[in-house]
């Protein structure tokens, strides 16, 4: 029964902040080959975990680079099955100095639980973990069957999970997926997401002499690629805001009026995202709102920029090169290979003739949208209703979750976006941290949720 669930949840949530800590002591940044060993550590403690907590055929399986971590319970006959998934690897922690404590040491401080992936995502997702926990604890068993898909290289873009998902198509079969990822507009104001940006990230980078040179004897006489890429990079952006190169919105779909007058509803608003980024003045593509930009447009952001000295005090060079890396975020119908088509003949086009350009293609992703009035998506506003006393906001993000389209074009199935992170989480950036009360919340609507799904027949 759900209650005894929800009132054990309540006797033990002590100890589960004990184990989300455990949790995210572990270094696991996918993106850095020097913590691969704590990305495989830290697959090892959950698969222990999950084992521990009474889940079945708990297996860790090998990568393109870290572990996927399955575990499965089946037992729930004529009742539907739910593909719970979640990542357990993390962004980088830099800048260190940035940091209240230690990315990896993680503190409560007032109702918010600091550390490197305590939102995103271990937060997030352990709090289905517990849930079943919760239920096996006390009833012995699961009102749904559950299968547990944890990865480690979500924040590389999930290079593994497609030929996963194709070659054990038929053992992962589900009715759907839940994936706890996302945020709410606010902690008393719960959202599901039924559209997610794609992505794409590429690296340029302009080379030029074969050393770098004496800026006095050289400096006016030979192109300096730095120099060079900031000219290139200036010209991917018209003065309105717009993404400038040309085909690149091509294939972008119409929003029809009716969205766009639900999303100024639902979502948040201008203000709101600027007080979130801690800006003052808006920026981006004329004729759409602050939320319009982030979620039914596409857009192109400079990640970060690398040439030349970089320590302490001066330096009369000119760079051998300069790199840039680059994101896009993709809307409806634009597909990750062609924007790095049209972005490579458009670089071809503008590079001058006097340094050399590469484009690497480093991960892409597709666009993806729900049916918001699939049973699923219906029982999880039922689930908010109960565990945080609010009715759900259907809503758009402009973030990207690689296993989204793959669950709906391998699996055929939707995936639910149920998250339980908040604006001011911090995600990506120093002093990440977790809403606790949104963490415990979190627990009792995945409870809800389970019940609510088991209240329907397969």
């Amino acid at each position: 029964m759900n209650t005894d669930a929800l009132r054990y949840r309540r006797g033990h949530a002590d100890r589960f902040l004990g184990e989300l800590k455990d949790f995210i002591r572990f270094p696991s940044v996918s993106s850095d080959p020097a913590r691969a060993g704590s990305v495989k550590e830290c697959a090892a403690w959950l698969a222990g975990h999950l084992k521990h907590i009474g889940l079945e055929r708990v297996k860790t399986f090998p990568g393109t680079r870290h572990p996927i971590v399955y575990a499965e319970w089946k037992q729930a006959q004529n009742r539907p099955t739910v593909l719970i998934y979640g990542h357990y690897d993390v962004q980088p922690a830099e800048p260190l100095r940035e940091w209240k404590s230690p990315p990896f040491q993680p503190r409560v401080r007032g109702r918010n639980l600091l550390g490197r992936g305590a939102s995103d995502d271990k937060g997030q997702m352990f709090t289905h973990v517990k849930a079943l926990e919760s239920y096996l604890r006390t009833a012995g068993k699961l009102p749904v069957n559950v299968k547990c898909l944890f990865e480690g290289e979500e924040e590389i873009g999930s290079p593994s999970l497609a030929g996963f998902l194709a070659r054990n198509k038929r053992a992962l079969r589900a009715d759907a997926a839940v994936i706890s990822d996302t945020q709410m507009l606010a902690p008393d104001r719960p959202a599901i997401s039924y559209a997610e940006r794609g992505a794409l990230s590429v690296e340029l980078e302009v080379s030029g002499p074969r050393r770098d040179l004496h800026s006095g004897n050289f400096g006016g006489a030979v192109h300096n690629p730095a120099q060079a890429l900031c000219e290139i990079l200036a010209r991917l952006h018209d003065s309105g805001g717009r993404v400038a190169i040309p085909g690149f919105y091509d294939s972008v779909r119409a929003t029809e009026p009716s969205e766009r007058a639900h999303l100024a509803h639902a979502g948040p608003s201008g203000a709101q995202i600027l007080t979130e980024a801690g800006e003052r003045k808006a920026w981006g593509e004329i004729g759409y709102t602050t939320y319009e930009r982030t979620t039914i447009r596409p857009a192109l952001t400079i990640n970060g920029i690398k040439s030349g000295h970089q320590g302490p005090g001066g330096k009369g060079i000119i760079p051998a090169s300069a790199t840039a890396k680059l994101s896009f975020r993709l809307v409806p119908d634009q597909v990750p290979e062609k924007i790095a088509a049209v972005f490579r003949r458009h670089i071809e086009r503008i590079v001058p003739d006097t340094v050399q350009v590469r484009v690497k293609t480093l991960s892409g992703a597709k666009p993806v949208m729900m049916d918001p009035r699939h049973q699923a998506l219906s029982a999880a506003a039922f689930a908010y209703r109960k565990g945080f006393g609010a009715t759900p906001r259907l809503v758009r993000s402009g973030g990207t979750i690689p296993p989204v389209i793959a669950f709906q074009e391998t699996l055929g199935i939707p995936a639910v976006l149920m998250g339980f992170g908040l604006p001011a989480d911090n995600i990506h950036a120093p002093n990440e941290q977790f809403h606790l009360p949104n963490f415990f919340k979190g627990i009792d609507t995945s409870i809800w949720f389970l019940a609510a799904m088991g209240a329907q027949r397969s």
